[in-house]
């Protein structure tokens, strides 16, 4: 039997077409029960994402006639024939490439946060799903037992994975660094732009508390604190939050500072000496420069952020080649025994 898989993810369509595709959990099941019904496959996992959809296959049958089931039955599942069948964007790799996109997958290389771990968890997920209703066997097992394997050797030798490459974990980056845990810290979000809120909820994810949103739109600030069980004040009430927070970040519309020094250094008096970080997202900024002279005040702006991004990101994309060798080397070891010798072209798509 051959593996081969099929898929649509963030490189090659929109959000608005992946969405269409997108299997829920609790209909994967029935998912795989149809494909080994129907004959298309012997073993099968389906992977669902935000970012992808993808489905993998060990099939006996020739790799184009299996691309066509898997297509038919995609487009099928998803109801698409009514919004122009065939999706945008589908690709379809058969082995030796299947498993070389299968271990890039497992190993953050086709994320779009390069070298994210987030992907193997779900990976992982995706497989015992399917292992666990008796959908895979001696193929998908060892071929998804090696992509793990392989996602472990690139986190070890390599420093693909090492970094924030985005703002939002720059940020949750800059707050470790400063507080010793993001536990129960206090966040202040003044605006309610999109940055803003994405730094937000990577800090509420890794722990902090009590977001409190302040916006000129009451409503927005209020179905933003919402989300993160926190509480809206009146944005002309934000400065008297300054005692309590330990994070504030600020993104807002104004044409010229709204925190300065002189409005500031009262304001630390009443903290006894503890830490405040600023994240200033706004352009022009909102915060002047100079507070980060005040005593335990450490202000960083949407380039300071951006900049450490870049830096780690270019520290990553430097790790490429060697992924994608360790990558060909161990597809072509699980292949090896019983093809023969191969010689690999790394897995780009």
């Amino acid at each position: 039997m051959k593996i081969v898989v099929i898929g649509l993810s963030h490189h090659t369509s929109p959000v608005e077409l992946r969405e269409r595709f997108a299997f829920a959990e609790s209909k994967i099941p029935d998912a795989l029960k149809s494909l080994r019904e129907n004959g298309i496959a012997n073993e099968a996992v389906i992977l669902s994402t935000c970012n992808r959809v993808e489905i993998y296959i060990a099939t006996q049958a020739e790799p184009s006639k299996a691309f066509a089931a898997l297509e038919q039955f995609l487009v099928q599942s998803a109801n698409a024939a009514e919004h122009g069948g065939r999706p945008q964007g589908l690709y379809s790799f058969a082995e030796p490439q299947s498993l070389q996109h299968l271990f890039k997958v497992a190993c953050g290389l086709d994320s779009m946060v390069l070298g994210e771990t987030e992907i193997l968890g779900q990976l992982k997920d995706a497989y015992e799903l399917a292992h666990k209703n008796n959908f895979t066997g001696a193929r998908l097992n060892k071929a998804f037992q090696r992509a793990f394997n392989v996602a472990k050797h690139v986190r070890t030798e390599t420093n693909i994975q090492r970094g924030s490459v985005s703002v939002a974990s720059v940020a949750v980056e800059l707050a470790e660094k400063i507080f010793d845990s993001l536990s129960g810290r206090e966040v202040l979000v003044i605006g309610a732009g999109d940055t803003s809120e994405k730094v937000a909820r990577a800090l509420f994810s890794r722990g902090a508390r009590s977001i409190v949103v302040a916006s000129r739109s009451f409503e927005r600030a209020e179905v933003l604190a919402k989300e993160f069980s926190g509480r809206a004040v009146k944005f002309d009430d934000w400065a008297g939050e300054f005692e309590k927070i330990d994070i504030a970040i600020s993104s807002t519309a104004a044409p010229h500072h709204i925190l300065n020094a002189v409005k500031l250094q009262p304001m630390m008096k009443h903290r006894k000496d503890r830490p405040l970080l600023l994240i200033d997202i706004a352009v022009p900024r909102d915060i002047d420069p100079a507070v980060n002279f005040l005593e335990n005040v450490y202000l960083y702006n949407i380039d300071d952020l951006q900049a450490i991004a870049d830096d780690h990101l270019k520290q990553r994309k430097l790790e490429i080649e060697r992924c994608e060798k360790i990558i060909s080397e161990k597809a072509e070891s699980l292949l090896g025994a019983r093809n023969g010798n191969l010689h690999l072209r790394p897995a780009l798509e």
